[in-house]
């Protein structure tokens, strides 16, 4: 249990000679957009050592902002509509639970907080810089996908912690479903979902809480329980909780939950039966562009003058940061290195079924009385995550960058591959009974090898979606779009193009997941102020790695991946074994309990012999 519309007028910024010139260029410039404002800033002397005697402007449109709800951390970004241009934004850490193994869980509350937090810490940022506020017209949100809360709807108080994506604690919940299914068949519900049935959405979290918490199930018999995605939750909070907050999500985020029916666009009764779930205690389905509720904040804090801003874009993480490449066409795809590795790519106005391992989503519905656009995905559990495992369980690095100058430093893992399925593997073999491995160890290797291969294995994880997505479309990808954290690592990116044997290009502005939200907010019926035609979007400059090995080498490095990989599968039953008191037996992982109990009959033996000699 968890613990205690708009008008387009112009801004006037103030540009103080204290700030460095290189802010004001940055304010300026932003990341190569079409038509960048002008800034001068020029030293006439000081009145004192406090007061600059004179100032410059710059012309601001009308801003919008964007909660940006993650996994590890949560942000609030402010961008100028006209331009795209980031102008302001605060950042805070999200802590993780580990219960047991396999269970990752993060406290509501604390995400709640963290979004306040960010709102009030950006808002004084802007103060600083002599933006007004009031000029922000709206405010998107996205988050991270398929993590599952229930909360109490008259009291406002979360039920549980949240229970995370990648969580695994729901293996005997999927186990039992599949058993259900003619055939025992993971797929029997993808027609209508697109999804497996895989301890990855939200029904099974969902499933779970029912199952196993005492107030959950009670307050779903009293009909006093809300489910949500995290937007779900931001959502209901920021427009008055048990004040009349408005409880809703979007397509993206209902599409992960395996109770929305991505033909209908709706909840669909036949999967809530299937999962017993009462239809009652879900959201309201909308578009991922439209006014849902107004923001209410309390008016004493900086970020009070937010209070009253429509909340008016809802995107999941993934096809936020489709919508912020610009990924509008048929054909285009992007991936995303965060905690885990996702790539998307747009299939247009028809969902399309995979044959290889992929998910058919909802890409997005920009509009009320927009069609909705669907997309093939391929989910990768482990990428950001790997680097973090490298820092707090081996010790090996301190800091992320460190991981780089590690990797860099040999420039090759000498043979040494890593596979790290902590979560099991997703796309493509939906198998959660693979564990990470790390083979191929010899006596020469050293940290600085691993630290290669924990890189390269996020590269072929990307390489395995790529050639599924390939083979679904029929048509193979001339080059790839990416975003997320892991960008900034040069190495990494490098790699990547080297492992996929086609360009890879990264924008300027690393912060698209953020941008697609404020575009879906600031475009909506009743804002109207940022357009998403394609001859009003911005251009955006970008950087592309081109592959720097022949092709041959890079099949070699991909064919002993793939040949890792499947020693890493089995190494798991799906369905633990408890010892009566709620804990898992080790003779849950198949084939330790052999080892150990291999080992007990040697044991025994040896002392049988010894007694009779």
């Amino acid at each position: 249990m968890i613990g205690a519309a708009a008008s387009s007028e112009a801004v006037s910024h103030t540009c103080l000679c204290e700030l460095k010139r290189s802010k004001c260029q940055q304010l300026a410039t932003g990341s190569g957009k079409r038509k960048p404002a002008t800034v001068h800033c020029k030293d006439t002397g000081h009145m004192n050592s406090r007061m600059a005697a004179s100032s410059s402007r710059v012309m601001l449109g009308p801003l919008v902002a964007a909660i940006d709800q993650g996994t590890s951390s949560t942000r609030f970004l402010v961008f100028n509509a006209k331009t795209a241009e980031l102008l302001s934004h605060h950042q805070v850490e999200i802590n993780q639970s580990f219960p047991k193994e396999g269970w990752v869980e993060e406290d509501p509350k604390e995400i709640l907080q963290s979004v306040y937090e960010c709102m009030e810490r950006t808002c004084e940022k802007l103060t600083q810089l002599n933006v007004d506020i009031s000029n922000i017209k709206a405010i998107g949100v996205t988050n991270q996908r398929e993590t599952t809360l229930v909360w109490d709807k008259e009291t406002g108080e979360p039920l549980y912690n949240a229970i995370v994506w990648l969580d695994l604690r729901t293996q005997s919940t999927v186990e039992r479903l599949i058993n259900k299914t003619p055939g025992r068949n993971k797929n029997h519900l993808k027609h209508k979902t697109g999804l497996p049935i895989s301890t990855y959405f939200s029904a099974v979290k969902l499933r779970w809480l029912m199952d196993n918490v005492d107030e959950v199930a009670e307050a779903v018999l009293t009909h006093r329980a809300m489910f949500g995605t995290v937007d779900s939750w931001l959502i209901w909070c920021l427009t008055g909780g048990k004040s009349g907050g408005v409880h809703c999500t979007d397509v993206t985020n209902a599409s992960r939950t395996m109770l929305f029916n991505i033909h209908t666009l709706d909840w669909d009764p036949e999967l809530c039966k299937y999962f017993d779930i009462p239809m009652e205690i879900l959201p309201k389905v909308r578009s991922s562009s439209e006014i849902y509720g107004l923001m209410k904040i309390c008016s004493s804090l900086k970020s009070g003058c937010l209070s009253g801003i429509p909340i008016s874009g809802c995107l999941g993480d993934q096809s936020a940061a489709l919508v912020g490449q610009m990924c509008f066409q048929e054909g285009q795809a992007k991936n995303t290195y965060g905690t885990g590795c996702f790539l998307l790519r747009n299939t247009g106005a028809k969902p399309v079924m995979s044959e290889h391992g992929l998910l058919t989503t909802v890409a997005y519905k920009l509009g009320r009385d927009k069609p909705a656009c669907y997309a093939l995905e391929g989910s990768v559990a482990i990428a950001g995550a790997v680097v973090r495992w490298l820092k707090d369980n081996l010790g090996i690095i301190q800091t992320s960058t460190e991981l780089e100058k590690l990797a860099a430093s040999v420039g090759t893992s000498y043979g040494c591959y890593f596979v790290p399925a902590f979560s099991g593997l997703y796309a493509p073999y939906w198998e959660p009974s693979a564990r990470g491995i790390i083979c191929g160890l010899t006596q020469f290797t050293n940290k600085s090898h691993l630290a290669f291969a924990a890189l390269e294995a996020v590269c072929f994880q990307t390489r395995e979606i790529l050639d599924a997505m390939n083979q679904d479309s029929g048509i193979p990808l001339t080059q790839l779009q990416v975003d997320g954290g892991m960008t900034s690592n040069r190495l990494l990116m490098q790699l990547q193009a080297d492992i996929l044997c086609i360009p890879v290009v990264k924008p300027s502005m690393p912060e698209t997941t953020a941008l697609g939200a404020a575009m879906a907010a600031g475009a909506a019926e009743g804002v109207s102020v940022w357009s998403l035609r394609p001859e009003d979007l911005s251009e955006v400059t970008s950087e592309k790695f081109e592959p720097q090995i022949n092709p041959e080498e890079s099949e070699f490095r991909y064919a002993r991946w793939k040949k890792a990989v499947q020693r890493a599968m089995n190494w798991e039953t799906t369905e633990p074994i408890s010892n009566g008191n709620g804990e898992t037996s080790i003779f849950s992982s198949v084939p330790l309990g052999f080892y150990i109990l291999g080992s007990m009959l040697m044991l025994i033996g040896a002392k049988y012999i010894a007694g009779h000699k």
